[in-house]
């Protein structure tokens, strides 16, 4: 079976170095010339644990190709996935533009029954929009070519995306022709054959179910900073608290741990987008719009914690651990770490960063107004505060003696709750977490 994936991103390169590793025929598609050289010589322009190798393995057994030009490949495939951007427009609605570009360019040049398929998160009714886009170019040309659309989120979360692939909790595939359905049957017969779900629904609740399932996690991340806040100021433990109600097997625990933001190219904008979305339709959804308030201000609370511990940010030298949104990533869109070094420098504080692999991308968005070390140790000399950001594995036990003779002050503000309180200040440390 041989398939097309437009877009390069985590999204479409993921996709299609598993698709291929499970024996299929993949072309991916991009319009950016640079970054598909790059891929040609066996260069990933993202961080992703095994991706590199994923690709280099496929692209040696012939499965895996890489192209600028979409319509090189229209007459070989059956199915063209489209995994292109989805950017947030000022307002807060999803930008289509890219999405409705692939499908013109589809309805341009296919010759032949074809299965187009958004990968991308796109808000419900999009489907109809690329629908209409395909028949206006076919109607240009005078041809009558059938197609059909589909939909086809994914779930797939940086750092972990290719086991997630592999091995999902469920795939969600939105239709409505019966030769959809068979064609992503075909497809997504080997996870089938491991007893992972494969969810068919019309697309309009295939597109809902990306929208609604990200905004429901982000909720819970926002109800339990909003609850930590409320610890604080209370004097309760936040991580008692979350073990109590955790425990509950209605609630249960995953995705209860508080902290200092979610960020990355899918809660923010997601959760935006659903909100816009549903103003468009007459409706407010004010949990979602709260659960974007309220991450908003988390994400300063980490600089608000320096400010109280330290008073007086000028000149003060604060280190950064952790740039990304998460670990296992380089990606720092909506990350939190952009805020508090924004907020920081605007105080007239120096700030010092280390990151396992996010350094590169920090420079291109900071460049020298902030200093990068060459570990965390380096980060922390001569500092007043360490404050972690991000929970890499390297960040989870610090030798504590060494960091504190390095240290010009005590200061340690820990935005992912991954220290015992007690051991950090039996340290030497005054401790600051979220919620404890």
């Amino acid at each position: 079976m041989k398939i097309a994936i437009v877009g390069t991103g985590y999204v479409g390169l993921v996709s299609g170095a598993c698709f291929a590793e499970m024996g299929l025929d993949i072309t991916c598609v991009d319009t950016d010339r640079k970054k598909i050289e790059s891929l040609q010589q066996g260069i990933i322009p993202i961080y992703e644990p095994g991706l590199s190798e994923l690709v280099r393995n496929n692209v040696a057994a012939g499965r895996l190709h890489f192209t600028t030009d979409l319509t090189e490949c229209l007459d070989r495939v059956e199915v063209v996935f489209s995994a292109v951007g989805t950017p947030p427009d000022e307002d807060g609605s999803a930008d289509l533009r890219y999405v409705l570009e692939v499908a013109r360019t589809f309805g341009r040049h296919i010759n032949k029954y074809t299965l187009l398929v958004t990968k991308s998160t796109v808000p419900v009714g999009t489907a109809r929009k690329v629908r209409a886009a395909i028949e206006e170019e076919l109607a240009k040309r005078g041809a009558d070519v059938p197609f059909d659309v589909a939909s086809n989120p994914e779930f797939l979360k940086e750092g972990a995306a290719i086991k997630d692939f592999m091995s999902p909790d469920r795939v969600v595939v939105g239709v409505d022709s019966e030769q959809a359905r068979e064609l992503m049957t075909r497809l997504y017969r080997p996870l089938m054959i491991n007893n992972f779900r494969v969810l068919f629904m019309d697309i309009a609740s295939a597109e809902m179910t990306k929208y609604a399932a990200n905004a429901m996690l982000a909720t819970r991340i926002s109800f339990m900073n909003d609850v930590a806040n409320l610890c604080d100021l209370m004097g309760a433990n936040v991580e008692m608290v979350r073990k109590g109600i955790g425990a509950d097997v209605r609630i249960g625990s995953k995705f209860l741990y508080p902290g200092c933001g979610y960020g990355g190219s899918c809660f923010p904008k997601d959760v935006k987008a659903l909100a816009h979305t549903a103003h468009e339709y007459g409706y407010t959804m004010e949990v979602i719009e709260a659960v974007e308030r309220v991450n908003e201000r988390q994400k300063s609370v980490v600089f608000e914690k320096l400010r109280q511990l330290l008073g007086d940010l000028r000149g003060k030298r604060i280190a950064l651990w952790g740039l990304a949104f998460k670990p296992e990533t380089d990606d720092m869109r909506e990350a939190t770490a952009i805020t508090v070094i924004e907020r920081l420098l605007d105080a007239g504080a120096e700030v010092l960063a280390f990151d396992p692999v996010a350094m590169t991308e920090c420079r291109r968005r900071f460049g020298d107004r902030i200093g990068y070390a060459a570990d965390m140790y380096q980060a922390a000399e001569g500092a007043d505060a360490v404050a972690l950001l991000t929970e890499w594995k390297v960040f989870r036990m610090p030798d504590w003696s060494r960091l504190r003779a390095s240290m010009r002050d005590n200061a340690l503000v820990d935005g992912r709750n991954i220290y015992d309180k007690q051991e950090v200040i039996k340290a030497g440390f005054r401790y600051s977490g979220i919620g404890k």
